[in-house]
């Protein structure tokens, strides 16, 4: 892999901000994220917006792999003046380098390393960092078919995998009680505060095990002399498996007031399937053999509680292995960074994953993809008229 190259890509998309909540700089870096994947993977994407979101799509043949990524982060445009594009001592830093514009890059390279792209699905879309409320369907409907679904995102610490990532639940509960004057006739009152205190603890008593159940955002009340007539709590849930999610559903639909003249109203509910370690164990042991086979270091495994567009690709039933993306730490946080020593390294790896699962995943179909990915470098343009070329160089833009 010719790590220039990379680097010259890398700095590319993370000059151009794309902040989620920001449709404009989300589009923006859509047309800059689509003509790099254009020069590299030698094809145009289908654009697809929803609800104001923009999204981008490449599919090669009858897609058998997905390889999966967004391109929004959670910094507010703006941000790279303050934390602005660098490479210093092997290490890149700037707004969403880690998390995961470096891991775009290695999916771009990989694929066009390989001799053709026939049977590979891309997907990136621009919402996943506030919940991919818009791309889901999208998510699951190109995950149906495909043998394996591989996730950009950036890898856990030291480079470890995420074989395993827990559901997501989301909830809010409110109390609907009745307003009194707090001095003068407290007693005719349905205290929606107290009410709240009670079903808080509740809650809190739910988790159990590996699951947590964690009440957060609490509101209620109107003046400091009124007895509150509405108290509110999100409540975030996460949970390993479909079962302890839906454990816990039923019973924060199950809950009851316990004071007399106030009712509860629950809603939301579960967002996230769980990615169980079932739908990632045997391309695992895939990587696993890929990277030996490579002369890498050993794979190493971690499951975690924050949830990816994995968990809707695993959902939907297609095995999935995520983490995939770059090397490096502080993701959604100032020390931002990526390794960029270790790209080459994990863009032949998955290069090596999508050629063994095209072939058929079997130990020979292994050995090529780890013969393609390893010969892998650079710009060089393979057989059969599939080419990986040289970007056109335009100003980056910064949002700001």
């Amino acid at each position: 892999m010719n790590l220039d190259v990379m680097l010259d890509d890398l700095e590319e998309l993370v000059t151009c901000e794309s902040f989620s909540a920001d449709h404009t700089a989300v589009a923006r870096s859509a047309g800059v994220v689509g003509d790099q994947g254009r020069g590299r993977l030698g094809a145009p994407p289908e654009t697809i917006v929803i609800d104001g979101v923009t999204h981008l799509r490449w599919t090669f043949g009858t897609p058998r792999v997905l390889l999966v990524g967004h391109h929004d982060t959670v910094w507010p445009v703006g941000t790279l003046r303050e934390l602005p594009w660098s490479l210093v001592d092997g290490i890149a830093r700037g707004p969403g380098v880690f998390d995961m514009k470096a891991g775009l890059v290695q999916m771009f390279h990989a694929l066009a390393a390989l001799p053709s792209p026939e049977g590979v699905r891309l997907l990136i879309t621009g919402d996943e960092e506030v919940g991919s409320t818009s791309s889901r369907a999208l998510i699951e409907e190109s995950a149906r078919g495909c043998a394996a679904t591989f996730v950009l995102e950036a890898s856990a610490g030291g480079g470890a995998l995420k074989t395993a990532r827990k559901g997501t639940s989301d909830y809010r509960v409110t109390v609907h009680g009745k307003a009194a004057h707090a001095g003068l006739e407290p007693e005719r009152g349905a205290n929606a505060g107290i009410e709240l205190a009670h079903q808080i603890l509740a809650l809190g008593a739910m988790g159990s095990g590996g699951t947590t159940v964690t009440p957060t955002v609490l509101s209620g009340g109107t003046t400091a002399n009124t007895v509150p007539a509405l108290a509110r709590v999100a409540v975030d849930v996460r949970a390993s498996s479909v079962a302890e999610q839906g454990r816990v559903d039923g019973l924060v639909r199950a809950l009851v007031p316990r004071l007399p003249g106030t009712r509860l109203e629950v809603s939301g509910g579960p967002n996230r399937p769980p990615l169980e370690e079932s739908s990632s164990a045997r391309l695992f042991e895939l990587a696993c053999r890929i990277a030996k086979d490579l002369g890498m270091e050993p794979l190493r495994r971690v499951a975690v509680g924050g949830a990816s567009d994995g968990n809707f690709t695993a959902g939907a039933g297609c095995p999935t292995l995520d983490g995939l993306g770059a090397v490096g730490d502080g993701a959604h946080a100032v020390h931002e960074h990526v390794v960029v020593a270790e790209m080459p390294g994990r863009t032949r790896l998955l290069a090596g994953l999508i050629g063994a699962v095209l072939a058929g995943d079997t130990g020979t179909a292994a050995e090529a993809a780890v013969q393609v990915a390893a010969s892998a470098g650079g710009t060089a343009a393979p057989s059969g008229g599939f080419r990986a070329r040289p970007r056109e160089t335009a100003p980056a833009e910064d949002g700001g």
